[in-house]
């Protein structure tokens, strides 16, 4: 049976929907899956108004609906955008929704989905995270299972990491069955840099990491917020609400320079994200995806602890259409 499936992620970096169409043939974890194409579209200026309220802004109850609906309505013209190009219908729309509130058992991510069932008339899934909250997990991460049907290798063991704005990683020892596949939130990642990027550059990223590549690190500044990393990691929980390691950023704003403030972000990050996959898997292969691949020192420092990494698209996955 051949089924065409569109997903939708806004992650917690709040800047922009990425829709994947997709084509999957067969069932249960043994379907085969190939992208056939992705549209990227910008929030703009309701980004702004999704971060605000993910971060403790107020909000009306006719403000959250309006929001709500608009952000539909958008996740419907990405959808468009991707079908544009393939003479196909969607047989199911997965929408993640922004998350404006994640703090285990509590989770909210904001969406209202008709506006895409009404244009598509096909079947709609979204609040991914409640029924395993409601069942006693924390809701995140949610892509192991799919990692494993995408990723998994009988030659070699493999941990993916997500380079979101929260890093997650998926652990697939060599030959694994669905029942052997760990997954676990890292730490604060694009979280930290682009909150550095809004202070230091006024850009809501820095693209490419080309002023993090000019600065120069802080090894006291970056002590510190090893240290908000580790205890992340030490935590063993899913991350959310609160762990976005902004009193550092701010902090860190006062007292360096803005390329500085960025290197010593990236470079940090990067070296603890290397150095905890290392310790995920032994021998594993570093397997990178998300929106952070892009931003060349984050790589740069976790390569320069694993010894190199593989980007999912080489995988036949894109680091964009992963999640």
């Amino acid at each position: 049976m051949i089924r065409h499936a569109v997903g939708c992620m806004t992650g917690t970096s709040v800047d922009g929907i990425d829709a994947v169409l997709v084509r999957a043939e067969g069932e249960g974890l043994g379907m085969r899956v190939e992208v056939l194409g992705s549209h990227s579209a910008p929030l703009g200026g309701m980004g702004d108004l999704l971060r605000a309220y993910a971060s403790g802004g107020s909000l009306t109850a006719a403000e959250v609906s309006s929001l709500a609906l608009g952000f539909g309505e958008l996740h419907a013209e990405a959808i468009g955008e991707v079908l544009d190009d393939h003479a196909v219908s969607p047989d199911l729309c997965a929408l993640h929704g922004q998350t404006v509130h994640h703090q285990p058992p509590h989770s909210l991510q904001l969406l209202n989905p008709w506006a895409v069932a009404r244009r598509f008339g096909c079947r709609v899934v979204s609040d991914l995270r409640g029924a395993d909250l409601v069942s006693g997990g924390e809701g995140a991460p949610i892509t192991p299972l799919a990692d494993w049907v995408l990723f998994r290798s009988a030659e070699r063991s493999r941990v993916i990491v997500n380079l979101g704005g929260f890093c997650n990683a998926t652990v697939l020892p060599v030959g694994c069955r669905a029942e052997d596949v760990t997954g676990l939130d890292v730490c604060a990642c694009n979280q930290v840099l682009d909150r550095a990027s809004r202070l230091a550059l006024g850009e809501a990223y820095d693209a490419g990491g080309a002023g993090a590549l000019r600065g120069r690190e802080d090894r006291d500044e970056g002590d510190a917020l090893l240290g908000v990393l580790a205890r992340q990691a030490a935590a063993g929980r899913s991350l959310g609400s609160g762990d976005e390691a902004g009193a550092w950023v701010d902090a860190s704003a006062q007292t360096l320079g803005a390329d500085d403030l960025l290197a010593t972000a990236a470079t940090t990050i990067g070296a603890f994200i290397g150095g905890r996959a290392l310790s995920l898997c032994e021998d594993a292969e570093v397997v990178l995806a998300g929106g952070g691949v892009h931003n060349a020192a984050l790589v740069g420092a976790i390569e320069a602890q694993t010894g190199g990494t593989v980007m999912s698209d080489a995988l036949g996955v894109g680091a964009q259409e992963r999640e």
